[in-house]
């Protein structure tokens, strides 16, 4: 395996050779879902550990720009977007965990459904554990039954959303800048979750595209 791999995972075609170039919204959508099509298919059909564990590494090594540019601009229901998502989760939880923590814990505490239990951290989950759960959550998702990592993945943002909501009324009065962050992160991360929860429904009916 050369240090190469990322390269041609993420370009199955000619059609990405030309997206950045092109402004025409339907290349760049048809280029989109094509290389998370032949990405997830060829994780899934490599049994080599170091492919799938490059992939779970990809944005640590790579950074989030070249997913970015492939896969941002893809609708939220659809499979680059979802994969879009769970990417971007992984690389908040990474960039700064003891937030992504402190975060779980507080929504662990107050949300009353089973999301932290379908999510599938350890009780309490502290930063190391949780950088862990994602890129175990990732893992499955390249190896498992994917509508099961994507139910993961928003159970995960819930827990997170919940406990952001918490966090930010505890510094309304006090800190209303801060308070009006946690409440904008709070709704971006129950959006994710809603996102990922349909892209799984549409997975198990073959109708995630």
């Amino acid at each position: 395996m050369t240090s190469d791999f990322s390269r041609p995972v993420f370009r199955p075609s000619a059609t990405f050779d030309r997206l950045f170039a092109s402004e025409d919204p339907a290349e760049v959508s048809r280029a989109a879902h094509a290389t998370a099509t032949t990405l997830l298919a060829r994780a899934r059909e490599d049994e080599d550990p170091e492919t799938i564990e490059r992939l779970i590494a990809f944005t640590a090594s790579h950074g989030i720009d070249d997913i970015a540019q492939l896969w941002s601009r893809s609708p939220a229901k659809s499979l680059p977007g979802a994969l879009w998502r769970m990417y971007l989760m992984q690389l908040s939880i990474h960039d700064d965990p003891q937030t992504a923590a402190l975060l779980y814990e507080l929504g662990r505490q107050n949300l009353p459904t089973t999301d932290a239990v379908v999510a599938g951290a350890p009780t309490p989950a502290g930063p190391a554990e949780l950088m862990v759960l994602i890129d175990t959550i990732l893992r499955g998702a390249f190896t498992g039954d994917f509508a099961v990592a994507l139910d993961r993945t928003a159970a995960f943002c819930r827990v997170q959303a919940s406990g952001a909501t918490h966090l930010a009324d505890d510094y309304e009065q006090t800190e209303p800048h801060r308070s009006t962050a946690l409440t904008t992160r709070a709704l971006r991360l129950a959006s994710y979750a809603d996102d990922l929860a349909i892209a799984a429904r549409l997975w198990r009916r073959d109708d995630l595209l």
